[in-house]
């Protein structure tokens, strides 16, 4: 009996709203004949919505405190040194770690740097320092030196010139595009995944580009989304009709107001204290109670966890609530910047609870969370217009009929379990 194929491209940190616009308006309309006939939603992300969490969740179908992949980074045990958690953190199996009867190729998906052994294929996404250590098998090496493949756009670009930034953009997906052609010919697979992050990095610093018609660099912005929709022709028409094909986003993205600094929240309130002389999170002294990691994830300063940690479990209760009143009370312009502020109860079950911020800030749009210990001001512009949203990922699956596996209220955590069901 003939095995379906099934076929996933991810679309890093893309809107619903912006997948149906540039649909509906022509500049994709491959994906616009695939919506017509199939199940398009949108998708909750994870908490928070960071690529590495939410990559993580949908590969897994567990929630953080059960894949142990919290943000983008941790701090390191007994340490106040960050870490940007891989794949080696992962503490449940990516879905084609457990069917070794299926061939699988995986290109770019965030967070699975180191690659490990599979049946097939499989290049990293962000972060890959080290290109050697980014692919399985090592043969396929040359062939992706040859074309200059990068697991990442290179962001700082974006800092000097938007149009430096656009170019190096096209030239990563060029390669991207050319790699997957080539694994798709090559490999006899059950299971092909292809993601593209590019979108995200293009969202970041030109959101304001897709929103304004007269924007210099919209042209570039929408010529992006072209090339990602050439490749989405390309792959519906070559898989049968009993074929599974799915595309998705991690999280969404919206326009930003500005910045808001939460640790400078903190430190102007008492609740973080810090020795100027030392850098980074080893500024943190002993009479801390609180302190934030990126995007907005908040750890008590435990006695026991850290090792200048004073607060005692008699005392967590009380600094929590004050805590949960300080930002539910934060104002820009007259205007709350946090949505809600979450106990970690709320949010997290596993094992790796324990490892969980104590809270967690969900914040109104428009506002981009930013931890940046040691920072002076609560808010500012810089040249990011876009940043991550909680509730508008996207999901499409290409068969309608297939209504009945797709949850009502859809998260990322569902996705192992749709493709278990195709």
């Amino acid at each position: 009996m003939k095995k379906n194929k099934t076929a996933v491209i991810g679309i890093d940190g893309v809107p619903y709203e912006l997948m149906d616009d540039l649909s509906e308006k022509g500049i994709m309309p491959n994906f616009q004949d695939l919506k017509r006939g199939g199940i398009f939603k949108k998708m909750r992300s994870s908490i928070p919505e960071i690529s590495s969490v939410a990559w993580s969740s949908i590969i897994t179908g567990k929630n953080p405190a059960e894949h142990g992949i919290f943000g983008l980074t941790e701090i390191i045990p007994n340490t106040y040194t960050l870490a940007f958690p891989d794949f080696s953190w992962l503490k449940t199996p990516a879905f084609w770690q457990k069917n070794s009867g299926k061939k699988y190729v995986i290109l770019n998906v965030p967070s699975t740097y180191p690659v490990k052994k599979l049946n097939g294929v499989h290049i990293s996404g962000f972060i890959s320092p080290d290109l050697e250590k980014a692919v399985y098998p090592q043969e396929y090496l040359p062939y992706l030196n040859e074309i200059n493949y990068q697991t990442d756009v290179d962001s700082s670009t974006a800092h000097k010139s938007k149009g430096l930034f656009l170019e190096n953009l096209a030239e990563v997906n060029e390669a991207r595009i050319k790699a997957y052609k080539y694994f798709w010919a090559k490999e006899n697979w059950d299971v092909f995944m292809l993601v593209f992050t590019g979108s995200d990095r293009l969202e970041h610093f030109l959101f304001d580009a897709y929103e304004e018609e007269n924007n210099p660099y919209r042209q570039g912005f929408l010529e992006y989304f072209k090339s990602i929709d050439r490749v989405i022709g390309e792959i519906a028409s070559q898989i049968g009709e009993e074929d599974n094909l799915l595309i998705l986003s991690d999280h969404g993205m919206e326009r930003i107001k500005t910045n808001f600094y939460v640790n400078s929240l903190l430190e102007k309130t008492g609740f973080l204290a810090l020795d100027r002389s030392l850098r980074g999170y080893n500024q943190i002294s002993p009479e801390t109670k609180a302190f934030a990691l990126d995007p907005g994830r908040i750890y008590l300063h435990k006695k026991g966890k850290y090792q200048r940690g004073t607060v005692e479990k008699k005392d967590e209760e009380k600094i929590i609530s004050e805590i949960i009143r300080l930002f539910e009370g934060a104002e820009y312009n007259g205007e709350r910047v946090i949505k809600k502020v979450c106990r970690k109860g709320e949010i997290y079950k596993g094992k790796e609870f324990d490892r969980a911020p104590d809270l967690v800030l969900i914040k109104n749009p428009g506002y981009r969370l930013r931890a940046n210990i040691g920072k002076n001001m609560l808010f500012e512009k810089d040249v990011f217009t876009g940043d991550h949203a909680l509730d508008n990922a996207f999901f499409l699956l290409r068969d309608k009929s297939r209504e009945k596996i797709v949850p009502q209220n859809l998260t990322v955590e569902n996705i192992v379990s749709i493709l278990n069901n195709l």
